[in-house]
């Protein structure tokens, strides 16, 4: 079975510190898992730390455990250094840095709850599933 190379949205992190009832939480809690390898870009890692800081973005954390999520994702996640731009490609261009780490990192997938803007992905194989369906293919949930 092969190792998955995927992209966490923004959202999906939101949507995992808002409930820990939610699929979104459930993959967050086991982002170490074999089967998949996680991808970040410095881009990325700024949007995490910007959205998840924002007043009443996510109740009950606080700045310096936000910091140590970031931390622990980055730990175990491949770091990807961008080098080129192929703007526009999104039809919200504040999305096109998950484009190219999509492109750069060879991603399998972009998990998200917000697939809209992320389509032109697509053209490069990459398929945009939520936390759900991403588990589901994974034979983790029934489908």
């Amino acid at each position: 079975m092969p190792v998955y190379q995927i992209i966490l949205d923004t959202n999906i992190l939101v949507a995992a510190l808002r409930s820990r009832r939610g699929i979104a939480n459930r993959l967050l809690m086991n982002l170490d898992d074999a089967r998949w390898q996680v991808n970040v870009s410095t881009a990325l890692v700024l949007e995490y730390e910007d959205v998840l800081k924002r007043p009443g973005m996510v109740e009950g954390f606080t700045a310096e455990a936000i910091d140590v999520l970031i931390d622990g994702i980055c730990s175990i996640a491949r770091r990807h250094n961008i080098f080129f731009l192929w703007r526009p490609l999104s039809s919200d261009p504040q999305d096109d840095f998950l484009l190219e780490l999509a492109a750069t990192a060879h991603a399998h997938f972009i998990i998200t709850y917000n697939p809209r803007h992320l389509r032109p992905a697509e053209q490069f194989g990459v398929k945009l599933l939520t936390p759900k369906e991403f588990l589901q293919l994974l034979g983790d949930l029934p489908v």
